[in-house]
């Protein structure tokens, strides 16, 4: 597999491409579009002959009997990640975003708060905001451009009323890769005050070389609280499938969950599970193998890039390809470097304050593309930002 030759995604009802004029005033005839994080990579093979086997059916009725897929699921959490899971723990949600919103609907009420460490994944303020709870932000500190979570703080935020926190692991902006330590701090930290722990770890399959992503699940003595999600989409670059899993040891947590779902009325789509079936095989982790590879490759021509340009910085990046690249000792307010990077470079990349507090003086860079278009992008930013030489 070569992850520099890519298709053309514009006219192809492309969020990423065909959305980013009428959001950023980046046009996609001559910008590039490092915004929405999916990538500009095929699928693997094995993906794509599963697609292809159903085309060739040409019959899309229902599926039933979920058996290899979620044997699949158990495979892939096994061998990658050292996780034995059950398949009666396994839901299957339209996404991780709609797995993020079913879990804040079965398990808090309106009014109810729910913690975010951020800045993180915008998305989940939107949810939890639509379902008229409180989006209550515990702001992670950049200690010298490594974000680190301060309990002592966290915990004096707290008025009683918040019912869940949410973590982010991998941390989608900043790139951390959680230490056992930290994940131990925010399993206590919702044991103190009673909270129901979500840990999104979609991003989990994508560390640099060297990280090692633990499961939240195997931090001791958190079950009780626990939900678990992650999904083959952001790994094998297939978002637009919808297909996420929640993965709930606890047996009454998995009981609310349920009732929740089936009360909803809520049944995967046939085209997810057989992609995430196929994905999630040897023949795809080998496939994870490279673009993790290329991802890192692509890291480090970018942070080079970057961080040659007085006032800008990329934070070090253990996780995702998403580069979070801090514009502050630029001396320019927002207004001024956003400009420049969407009007003169003619990039539309994802600005920091929808991530929440601690963001303002960010934007998001996504490097899951083609080694020309890393190359191009640094290029045009130097050039945007040339007079700070």
């Amino acid at each position: 597999m070569t992850f520099d030759q890519t298709p053309d995604r514009r006219d192809t009802h492309c969020s990423k491409w065909d959305s980013m004029e009428a959001i950023f005033g980046v046009s996609p005839d001559d910008g590039l579009s490092m915004w929405v994080a999916d990538m500009e990579f095929k699928a693997p093979d094995v993906v794509q002959q599963a697609v292809q086997n159903m085309v060739d059916h040409g019959v899309y009725g229902y599926f039933g009997d979920e058996s290899k897929y979620k044997a699949a699921i158990q495979w892939w959490m096994d061998t990658r990640h050292g996780w034995q899971i059950d398949p009666s723990w396994i839901f299957t949600t339209h996404g991780l975003v709609n797995g993020t919103a079913m879990c804040i609907d079965a398990y808090t009420n309106p009014g109810d708060g729910v913690v975010l460490f951020t800045p993180v994944y915008h998305a989940f303020a939107r949810v939890i905001a639509a379902a008229d709870r409180q989006v209550v932000e515990c702001e992670l500190v950049n200690n010298n451009g490594r974000y680190e979570m301060d309990f002592t703080a966290y915990d004096a935020q707290m008025t009683g009323n918040e019912r869940m926190v949410i973590l982010c692991s991998p941390h989608n902006p900043g790139g951390r890769v959680w230490t056992r330590a930290e994940l131990q701090a925010v399993a206590a930290f919702a044991k103190r005050h009673e909270l129901i722990l979500v840990s999104d770890e979609i991003h989990h399959d994508l560390t640099m070389p060297g990280q090692t992503h633990i499961p939240m699940s195997h931090i001791d003595g958190i079950t009780d609280r626990l939900i678990m999600m992650t999904a083959t989409t952001k790994t094998f670059n297939m978002a637009g499938s919808h297909v996420g899993n929640v993965i709930i040891e606890d047996p009454d947590l998995r009981a609310q969950f349920g009732k929740r779902m089936a009360a909803l009325g809520m049944s995967p789509n046939s085209f997810g599970l057989f992609m995430a079936t196929a994905a999630y095989s040897p023949e795809g982790a080998a496939w994870v193998d490279e673009l993790r590879i290329y991802l890192d490759e692509n890291r480090q021509l970018f942070d080079a890039g970057i961080n040659t340009i007085p006032g800008l910085a990329s934070m070090p990046l253990e996780a995702t390809y998403l580069a979070w690249v801090d514009f502050k000792n630029t001396g320019m307010g927002r207004e001024e470097f956003t400009a420049r990077v969407e009007q003169k470079a003619k990039i539309a990349a994802n600005h920091g304050p929808t991530f929440g507090k601690g963001g303002d003086s960010f934007l998001r860079f996504n490097l899951g593309a083609p080694r020309a278009q890393i190359e191009e992008a640094v290029e045009r930013l130097q050039k945007a930002f040339g007079d700070l030489q």
